[in-house]
């Protein structure tokens, strides 16, 4: 393995020279303590750094469980870092990317997986595959809402389904307590049926069904599905609209 001289790299805080500190920590009663100090310092934001990238063989390591630490931790930094797809480095790094692919889509498969950290998960293998803006716009599956344009009248949508129903509303998005009195203001959201799912859509949902996600499943009919404006009427595409905020 190649020597990282980490004296000579930097992430948000300066330069990198605690990184490997950090990993080698990993595997006790600090776990969670230190993957958030990896994630502050190596993807801050979303913002990735030469050190965020040079930590990708340790990462890969621990993902296939060849180094302490929780592979799902390091399976879901390496897929923040490698989240744009233009980025040159994956090229350097495409021997470990494909290693943390297989490693994410074992991982995927395991039935006892929680809902959202499945969606994380997901979002790594999209990373890995270089699969473009969904790596990204899917952890609005975990928030049970996206925040949209209507592309008529330029009306500020929230687009929500959950806990709380799906609907589309307009101006303040109101939950929980009291949210009825906020129904005026509020559009349908109609889930695409399954059937017709096609192209990205189609593979996410089917990626849920198979790993007996149908909470998920559910999720993302409304995300490819139709939403209308509380404003003016007009239908949209739900998915057309968030692609077009990640682009």
């Amino acid at each position: 393995m190649t020597t990282i001289d980490w004296h000579r790299l930097t992430h948000v805080y300066g330069r990198a020279d605690g990184i490997p500190g950090l990993f080698a920590r990993l595997g006790g009663t600090e776990d969670d303590s230190v993957w958030s100090e990896l994630w502050s310092a190596l993807c801050h934001q979303g913002s990735v750094y030469e050190a965020s990238w040079a930590a990708l063989p340790t990462l890969t390591e621990i993902a296939c469980g060849r180094a302490p630490g929780g592979p799902a931790d390091a399976l879901m930094l390496a897929g923040a870092i490698t989240a744009y797809a233009e980025d040159p480095r994956r090229k350097v790094y495409e021997r470990e990317i494909g290693e943390l692919l297989a490693a994410g889509r074992g991982l995927l498969a395991d039935p006892g997986i929680p809902a959202a950290p499945f969606v994380n998960l997901l979002q790594s293998v999209l990373a890995f595959e270089g699969a473009g803006v969904w790596s990204e716009a899917l952890e609005g599956v975990n928030s049970e809402e996206y925040e949209v344009e209507c592309p008529q009248c330029t009306e500020g949508l929230f687009v929500a389904f959950g806990r709380y129903g799906a609907f589309v509303s307009a101006g303040d998005y109101v939950t929980g307590p009291g949210a009825d009195a906020a129904t005026a203001g509020r559009g349908e959201l109609t889930p695409a049926r399954p059937d017709r799912l096609t192209g990205v859509g189609a593979r996410l949902y089917g990626e849920a069904v198979r790993a007996g996600q149908p909470a998920v499943a559910e999720a993302l009919t409304h995300v490819f599905g139709q939403g209308c404006c509380p404003s003016c009427d007009t239908v949209f595409a739900v998915a057309e609209l968030v692609e077009e905020q990640w682009v």
